[in-house]
C-alpha cells in the first residue's frame, strides 16, 4: 500500500514535465502567428502523417490592436482579457482545431500571457480584438475583470516603475517588463483568474501551456495557480494526465535568477542551447564541432529531462530575447538545417521546431528595424498559408517544419527515441558523426574540405536511404544511397560545398 501511495505520488510530481505526445511522437512545432483553421488543417494533412507531435500555438486571448504603423506580432503579447478571440480566430475556431488536431494525434500547447496586461502607454478604449473596453491608465480591465488592487504598482520599488536592473531580483519580478502591466500573482483573485483562464483551455482539450515571461513572476506564485490546474481531457488523454508546463525564463548565466529555481513547476526553456550551438555552427570564438561530443549537461546546460529546447524561437530570430547574433534562423539555411539536424539527431532535451513568417529586413546600425513586423495579413486579416506543389508554403510562410531535411530528422528522433549516444567520431574539427544506438546514425561536415571516410553506425548490414538528401519511396531512395557492411561500417563522402553537407541514416529507411 505504501509503495502504491509512493509510485502515485511520484506520479504526479512528474507529470508537469510529460508533453503526453501519442506513443512514437517526439517533437512538436511552433506554428507562430497561424490562423486556428489553418492549423487544423496542417495537423490532418502534414503534422500526423510526418510524426509531428504536438503544435505551440499563438495566445488565443483578446489583445490590444496596435495600428502604429499596423499590426506587430507582439501586439499578442498585450492582453485585454481571457477571452478567446485573436487574429488567429474566435472561440468556436480554436475548440475545432483542437478537436481536429487532438483526433489525429497531435496535442496543442498555448502560449499563456499571465504575467501582465497590456502596456501603461496603450490609450484607454475599445481597439482591442474582441471589442472589450480596457483603461491601461486606471488599470480597469472590465473584461476580466481586473482593477487597480490587482496589480503590482505598489510593490515595484524603481522610481520609473519598470525593470532598471536585471541583478535585482524584485525589479525583475515586480516591475513592469516593457512597460507592461505586472499583475499581483501572489493574491488568491488573480491566481484563481489565470487559472480559470487555463482551464477553460484545458477542458477544450489544450495538452499544456509555454508559460511567457515565467522569469517575471515568482515561482511560488506560479506554482499556486498552476496547482489549480484541471486534469487533462480525458476525450483524448488518460485518466489524473496533468497539463504539460514549460517555462519561458532565459538564462544565459550572470544574472541572480536561475532556471532551476522553476524546475518545480515543469520543464524550462534552455536558451543557452541555441545560443552556443549556433556559435559552434558558424565556427565562431574558435568553437569546433568536435567539442559537442559532451554536449547537454557537459556544457552546463540543465538536466535534459527538465529541459525544452529550440535552435531559434519568435523572439531570437529577430536580434533579441536571448542569444544574439549567433543564433541560427531561416534566413541562413543551410547552417539552420544542420543545427536543427544535430539538435533532432541528439538525445538531449524535448524539441521544439519553429515555423516562421518573413518579413522585410532592413539594417541599421546591426539592428533590424522591421523586427516589429506582424504575420503575412490583408488589412489586418492573417493570410492563409498556401502549399506549393513541391509541398513548401507560399504567402510569405517560411514553413521550415515542411522542409525535407526538418521533417525527415522529425520522424529520425522518433525511429531513435529512447536508443543510446554511441559511435561519436570527429576528426579534431568539425567533421563529426555519432549514432543512436542500433536505429540511426548521422554525419556532419562543416568543414572547409570534403569528408571520406569509413564510419562504424551500429547499424544492421544492408541499404540505407540517407533522409537528408531525399527520402525512401517504396524499394528505392530518391537521394544519396548509404550501404552498410556486416560489420557495421560504412563509407560516407560529403563534400564541403554539398547544399546540406549532412547525411542520416536509420532503420525505417533502410532497404
Amino acid at each position: 500500500m505504501k509503495l502504491l501511495l509512493l509510485l502515485s505520488v511520484l506520479g504526479v510530481c512528474w507529470a508537469q514535465y510529460d508533453p503526453h505526445t501519442k506513443y512514437g511522437r517526439t517533437s512538436i512545432v511552433h506554428l507562430f502567428e497561424w490562423r486556428w483553421d489553418d492549423i487544423a488543417l496542417e495537423c490532418e494533412r502534414y503534422l500526423a502523417p510526418n510524426g509531428y507531435g504536438g503544435v505551440q500555438v499563438s495566445p488565443p486571448n483578446e489583445n490590444v490592436v496596435i495600428n502604429n504603423p499596423s499590426r506587430p506580432w507582439w501586439e499578442r503579447y498585450q492582453p485585454v482579457s481571457y477571452k478567446i478571440c485573436s487574429r488567429s480566430g474566435n472561440e468556436d475556431e480554436f475548440r475545432d482545431m483542437v478537436k481536429r488536431c487532438n483526433d489525429v494525434g497531435v496535442n496543442i500547447y498555448v502560449d499563456a500571457v499571465v504575467n501582465h496586461m497590456c502596456g501603461s502607454g496603450v490609450s484607454a478604449g475599445t481597439s482591442s480584438t474582441c471589442g472589450s473596453y480596457y483603461n491601461p491608465g486606471s488599470r480597469d480591465f472590465p473584461a476580466v475583470p481586473y482593477s487597480s488592487w490587482d496589480f503590482n504598482d505598489g510593490k515595484c520599488k524603481t522610481r520609473s516603475e519598470e525593470i532598471e536592473s536585471y541583478n535585482d531580483i524584485y525589479q525583475v519580478r515586480d516591475c513592469h517588463l516593457s512597460g507592461l502591466l505586472d499583475l499581483a500573482l501572489e493574491k488568491d483573485y488573480v491566481r484563481s483568474t489565470i487559472a480559470a483562464y487555463l482551464n477553460h483551455l484545458i477542458d477544450i482539450g489544450v495538452a499544456g501551456f509555454r508559460i511567457d515571461a515565467s522569469k517575471h513572476m515568482w515561482p511560488g506564485d506560479m506554482k499556486a495557480f498552476l496547482d489549480k490546474l484541471h486534469n487533462l481531457n480525458t476525450t483524448w488523454f488518460p485518466q489524473g494526465a496533468r497539463p504539460f508546463i514549460y517555462q519561458e525564463v532565459i538564462d544565459l548565466g550572470g544574472e541572480p535568477i536561475k532556471s532551476s529555481e522553476y524546475f518545480g513547476n515543469g520543464r524550462v526553456t534552455e536558451f543557452k542551447f541555441g545560443a552556443k550551438l549556433g556559435t559552434v555552427i558558424r565556427k565562431w570564438n574558435g568553437e569546433k564541432m568536435a567539442y559537442l561530443k559532451n554536449w547537454g549537461e557537459g556544457w552546463a546546460f540543465m538536466p535534459s529531462d527538465r529541459a525544452l529546447v529550440f535552435v531559434d524561437n519568435h523572439d531570437n530570430q529577430r536580434g533579441h530575447g536571448a542569444g544574439g547574433a549567433s543564433i541560427l534562423t531561416f534566413w541562413d539555411a543551410r547552417l539552420y538545417k544542420m543545427a536543427v539536424g544535430f539538435m533532432l539527431a541528439h538525445p538531449y532535451g524535448f524539441t521544439r521546431v519553429m515555423s516562421s513568417f518573413r518579413w522585410p529586413r532592413y539594417f541599421e546600425n546591426g539592428q533590424d528595424v522591421n523586427d516589429w513586423v506582424g504575420p503575412p495579413n490583408d488589412n489586418g486579416v492573417i493570410k492563409r498559408v498556401t502549399v506549393n506543389a513541391d509541398s513548401t508554403c507560399g504567402n510569405d510562410w517560411v514553413c521550415e517544419h515542411r522542409w525535407r531535411q526538418i521533417r525527415n530528422m522529425v520522424i529520425f528522433r522518433n525511429v531513435v527515441n529512447g536508443q543510446d549516444f554511441t559511435n561519436w567520431w570527429d576528426n579534431g574539427s568539425n567533421q563529426v558523426a555519432f549514432g543512436r544506438g542500433n536505429k540511426g546514425f548521422i554525419v556532419f561536415n562543416n568543414d572547409d574540405w570534403a569528408l571520406s571516410t569509413n564510419l562504424q553506425t551500429g547499424l544492421p548490414a544492408g541499404t540505407y536511404c540517407d533522409v537528408i538528401s531525399g527520402d525512401k519511396i517504396h524499394n528505392h531512395c530518391t537521394g544519396i544511397e548509404i550501404y552498410v557492411r556486416s560489420h557495421g561500417l560504412a563509407y560516407f563522402s560529403i563534400s564541403n560545398t554539398a547544399e546540406d553537407p549532412f547525411i542520416a541514416i536509420h532503420v525505417d529507411a533502410k532497404l
